[in-house]
């Protein structure tokens, strides 16, 4: 394979000649940049490397768990194992809590609720967004701790 610079008409007599095509590298370089190789084979090992990062990108699962502003402690400790199982399987988790009718005036008690949940699971999880109510529900973002 020969180096240097060369008209349009040579490198593709060179391309050519391999049996192979001449493509454009880096077209804003003076003067452009071309290479002879095999294009079709390029661009199977270019599908290839993004396949690849790809399957290595983690795809993020939210899991939701709600409670309402009286949640008992039974009940609570139950959605909390649920909570720990879910940070520890490396999900995100979404607690909310939920007020319907007339129980929005509970609205501490749902915080109450939200940030003793945050602190039950600070050895597996960290709080991504404090409780913050969003019409009728309160809701708070946990992510799971890297290990």
């Amino acid at each position: 394979m020969e180096i240097g610079v060369y008209p349009t008409r040579k490198a593709l007599a060179i391309a050519d000649e391999q049996g192979l095509d001449l493509v454009e590298i880096s077209p804003n370089a003076n003067p452009p940049v071309c290479k002879v190789m095999d294009y079709k084979k390029f661009l199977y090992e270019q599908k290839k490397r993004e396949k690849a990062l790809k399957s290595k990108a983690t795809k993020v699962v939210v899991k939701e768990i709600r409670f309402g502003p009286q949640t008992d402690d039974h009940d609570y400790e139950f959605k909390k194992k649920h909570a720990e199982k879910f940070l520890k399987d490396g999900a995100k988790l979404k607690a909310f809590v939920f007020f319907k009718g007339r129980s929005i005036v509970f609205k501490e008690q749902g915080q109450i609720l939200l940030l003793r949940l945050a602190q039950d699971l600070e050895e597996v999880g960290k709080v991504e967004q404090m409780p913050k109510l969003e019409g009728k529900r309160m809701i708070m973002f946990i992510a799971p701790k890297k290990k």
